[in-house]
């Protein structure tokens, strides 16, 4: 192992443990609405995948690569599925009196 990749390594492995943190100490009733907010960082998640991707030498990093693509377009799929979900439930689908506009 290279002195790059134990330095890569040590910030995934940091990036994961700040993470849980953070993530554990949110209160249940904010997890969707922070969720449809982060969909946005997923973005830039897949933008550095697909960038990593193109610019890997050997099949194993691209596969790699594409595995980390596919686990990203879920993440903000899902979430938007899921913030699309909470808002629906905000909505009612009959008239507030009766139909009746008089």
């Amino acid at each position: 192992m290279t002195t790059t990749q134990g330095i890569l390594i040590a910030v995934f492995v940091v990036a994961t443990l700040v993470g849980y943190k953070i993530i554990n100490r949110v209160p249940s009733l904010l997890h969707t609405p922070l969720m449809s907010g982060m969909n946005a960082f997923s973005g830039v998640t897949v933008l550095g995948c697909l960038s990593a991707t193109a610019m890997a030498a050997h099949w194993g990093s691209k596969v790699l690569g594409f595995i980390a693509i596919v686990l990203a377009m879920i993440n903000i799929v899902s979430g938007f599925g899921v913030t699309d979900r909470m808002l629906r439930m905000f909505h009612s689908s009959k008239p507030k009196n009766g139909g009746n506009e008089s």
